[in-house]
C-alpha cells in the first residue's frame, strides 16, 4: 500500500462503526467511511468533542452538524496550503491520501531536468495541480465544475503559486481531450482522478466502469514522444488496482515501454496503528 504519512496538519485519529475521526489543522471532524466496517470502542475524547459531524441519511446523502467550526480554514502539506470548507456529501475540498501520489510524481518532475507539461483531468480543487506546479511543471488543470476550478485557484494563491504556469480549464474532460488531440497538443504526464459517477457541465453522464478505458486510450494519443508518467486514481467504489494495472499495461506499455504498478492508497490511523484504505492508484513510469 502507498501510505500518505507525511502530514503534520492532518490526521486520522480513530475509526469505528462506519465513521472516522479526523484532525484537520485545529479542528476535529467525524465523517462516514464505507471501509470502516469494524466495531471497536470509541474511547478517544474527540468522538464527543468534534467541531463537525456529517450524518449520513438512510435515504441517501446526509447533512452536516457543526459545533464551533469556521466557514473556511487552511491546512498545509509541506509547501502547499489548502483552503478547506465542509460542503455537499461529507467533503472538505481535499483528499489527504493523495499526498502519497503528490510526493511520487513531484520527485519525478524535479529529477527529470527538463521542462514537463502535465495534464490533470477531473482536477477538483487542485491538490495534484499544485504539487506538480511546485515541482516545476507547467500544468493544464481541467474540471467540469466552475466552482471547483475557482477553489483550486484560491489554493494556488494561498500556496504562492498564483503566477505559476497553470492553465485553468472548465470543461468536460473527455471533450477537452478530444479537442487537444485535434489541436495536436501533447503532454509529458497525465493525471486523472475520475469520479465513480458524475455529470458534465451540459448533463453528460460519466460512469467510471464504462468510460475510463476509452478515456485512457484517448489520453495515450496526447502523450509526448518521451513521456514521464501516467497516474490514474480510483476511489473505494471504483476499480481494483489490478484493473488499473491491466488498462495501463495494455494501452501505454506497448507504445512507450516503461513499467506499471498499482496498489491501494491509505492513511495511517494514529489511535490503533492500523491503515485506513482510501481507494487505489495505478502508476505508469518510464
Amino acid at each position: 500500500m502507498w501510505l500518505a504519512d507525511g502530514w503534520n496538519d492532518y490526521e486520522v485519529i480513530d475509526c469505528s462503526k462506519g465513521e472516522k475521526l479526523e484532525r484537520w489543522g485545529d479542528y476535529l471532524l467525524v465523517r462516514p467511511d464505507p471501509q470502516v466496517i469494524w466495531d471497536t470502542p470509541k474511547t478517544h475524547r474527540g468522538w464527543k468533542k468534534m467541531n463537525g459531524h456529517y450524518h449520513r441519511s438512510s435515504k441517501g446523502g446526509g447533512e452536516w452538524e457543526f459545533f464551533d467550526l469556521p466557514q473556511q480554514w487552511t491546512i498545509n502539506y509541506k509547501e502547499l496550503t489548502f483552503n478547506l470548507k465542509p460542503f455537499s456529501f461529507k467533503h472538505t475540498g481535499l483528499f489527504p491520501e493523495q499526498a502519497a501520489n503528490w510526493d511520487w510524481f513531484g520527485e519525478k518532475i524535479r529529477r527529470t531536468g527538463r521542462p514537463v507539461k502535465v495534464l490533470n483531468l477531473f482536477a477538483y480543487t487542485g491538490g495534484a495541480t499544485l504539487a506538480a506546479a511546485k515541482a516545476g511543471a507547467s500544468v493544464t488543470h481541467v474540471d467540469a465544475s466552475k466552482g471547483m476550478v475557482t477553489w483550486a485557484k484560491e489554493n494556488a494563491h494561498s500556496s504562492g503559486l498564483a503566477d505559476a504556469p497553470i492553465r485553468w480549464i472548465v470543461d468536460d474532460c473527455v471533450k477537452f481531450v478530444e479537442r487537444e488531440i485535434r489541436r495536436g497538443n501533447h503532454y509529458d504526464a497525465i493525471i486523472m482522478d475520475p469520479p465513480s459517477y458524475g455529470r458534465g457541465p451540459k448533463g453528460e453522464i460519466w460512469k467510471i466502469e464504462d468510460a475510463i478505458h476509452p478515456l485512457v486510450k484517448l489520453c495515450v494519443q496526447l502523450l509526448s514522444e518521451d513521456p514521464l508518467f501516467f497516474l490514474i486514481n480510483s476511489y473505494t467504489t471504483g476499480l481494483a488496482p489490478s484493473v488499473l494495472s491491466y488498462m495501463m499495461g495494455v494501452e501505454i506499455v506497448p507504445k512507450f515501454g516503461g513499467t506499471v504498478k498499482a496498489d491501494e492508497v491509505g492513511l495511517p490511523v494514529s489511535q490503533n496503528g492500523l491503515t485506513l484504505p482510501c481507494g487505489a492508484s495505478g502508476r505508469w513510469e518510464k
